[in-house]
Parts: structure tokens; sequence; C-alpha cells
């Protein structure tokens, strides 16, 4: 019995491969989805592979039949051609499937944040929980806005905080600190925004470390208050391996 290539089969196996590529044998996987999701990619790429080694196998082995009954004239019509054969423009499809495994998309960046502006989980205008000791403090960009926007009790007054994510450009010449949040997948993923101001803007994309202090910009609960950081010092970081802000 020998084996045939089909571009469906093929196809199975190079998505199958790719998943197992970013959730088996690397983190890659976490710029797409949540890591509670790992297992479930793992189950997918195994099973299209297994899909595509199984059409592989069944087609040959109905080929090998059909060949060993005599009945190779049945698959050739009026015109003399072979029917039964794929057109060759069909491995075309494969391509993409074999880009993806050797070249993963990157996480979502400075685009999407761009194109969106943070929508902060929030009750409303209110007096917050107070922050842990000891300056500078590392808070998430999240916590930062909620609280630059929305607490009535100006809980960042006077406290050194530090904020990390990747660099992103406004039309006006501002420049923020952004970082992407994700429910589930990188779908619905969504933006949040910190301005930074009292520093040179590093390249777009880039990921940095802000170190600063609050900036107050209106009554809380209203549009005038928007989260924006004094900085004090700007460092470039490694981008973490997953990029993404847990909810």
């Amino acid at each position: 019995m020998s084996l045939r290539l089909r571009p469906q089969g093929v196809l199975l196996i190079l998505c199958g491969s790719s998943l197992l590529r970013i959730a088996l044998f690397s983190e890659l996987y976490l710029r797409y989805v949540k890591e509670g999701l790992r297992p479930y990619l793992v189950v997918s790429g195994a099973a299209l592979i297994a899909l595509g080694l199984l059409g592989l196998l069944a087609r040959t082995h109905d080929e090998d039949e059909e060949e060993g009954e005599g009945e190779e004239d049945s698959h050739v019509e009026g015109d003399g051609h072979d029917h039964t054969r794929n057109p060759r423009i069909a491995w075309l499809l494969t391509a993409p499937a074999l880009a993806l495994l050797l070249f993963p998309p990157p996480a979502l960046g400075s685009y999407s944040a761009e194109r969106e502006e943070a929508r902060v989980a929030a009750q409303g205008a209110g007096t917050f929980p107070e922050l842990p000791a000891g300056d500078p403090l590392d808070l998430t960009l999240g916590v930062f806005a909620s609280r630059a926007e929305w607490d009535t009790g100006a809980s960042l007054k006077g406290r050194t905080v530090r904020l990390t994510g990747f660099v992103t450009r406004d039309g006006d010449g501002a420049w923020s600190v952004a970082r992407l949040r994700v429910t589930c997948c990188a779908a619905d993923a969504q933006a949040l925004k910190v301005e930074i101001r009292g520093a040179n803007a590093p390249a777009a994309d880039s990921w940095v470390q802000v170190t600063g202090t609050w900036h107050p910009t209106g009554r809380p609960g209203t549009d005038a208050a928007r989260p924006v950081l004094d900085a004090v010092s700007v460092k470039r970081t490694t981008a973490p391996s997953d990029p993404y802000e847990k909810r």
C-alpha cells in the first residue's frame, strides 16, 4: 500500500501541528487565549492530526482496492483525463497552515489598543480599599485606571506606582503605556491605556516599566477624570510570556 498525500489530509495535519506547537511545546498560546484553555487546544490539535492521518490512510486503502479489482477505466472520463486526482491548485490551501506552523502571529499590540479606549469595569464613583504599603507600588493598568477615574477617596494621591505595558502613540503627539485585557481569547481583547507625561516616548510597541505619580485630571466619575501618570523614570523591559492583563 503506497501513501499518497492529499491536500485535505495535509491541511488537517498542519493545522493540528500548529496548535500543538503553540500549546504543548511552548507558551505562545497565551498570545491568543487564556491559560485555562490550554488542554482544549492540545486535544484539538491531536484530533486534527489524527483525522488528517485517517483521511490519508483511508483514501489510499480505497484506491489500492480499486486498482486491484481492475476498475481503472471507471476513473477516466471520455476526455481521457483522470478525475480522481485533486487539482494541483488545491495545494495552495496548505500555504497559510504551513505559515502558521512556522511563523505564529504576534500578540495584539498598539494597533489594537489605539482603536479601542479603556473599558474599566466599575460600579461607579466611590471609595476604594486602601493600597498596600511601600513605594514604588506595582499596579496593573486596570487597577490604576479604575482608581484614577472612579476613586473619590483619591487613594493614588502621594503614591509612587510602577506600571508595565507596551507603548502606543496618540495622534496629538501624546503617548501611553497600554495593555490588552482578555476575557476568553484575543478576539474579545479590551485596551487599557494610561497616558504618560514628563518623558519622551519610546518606540511604539516596545515594552516599558514606567515609574511615577498619579496626575489628577478631573472629578471622579466624570469624563474629565482620565488615567494619567507623571513619569519619574521609563525603563525598557522584555515582553512577558503572557502579554495580556488578567481580569
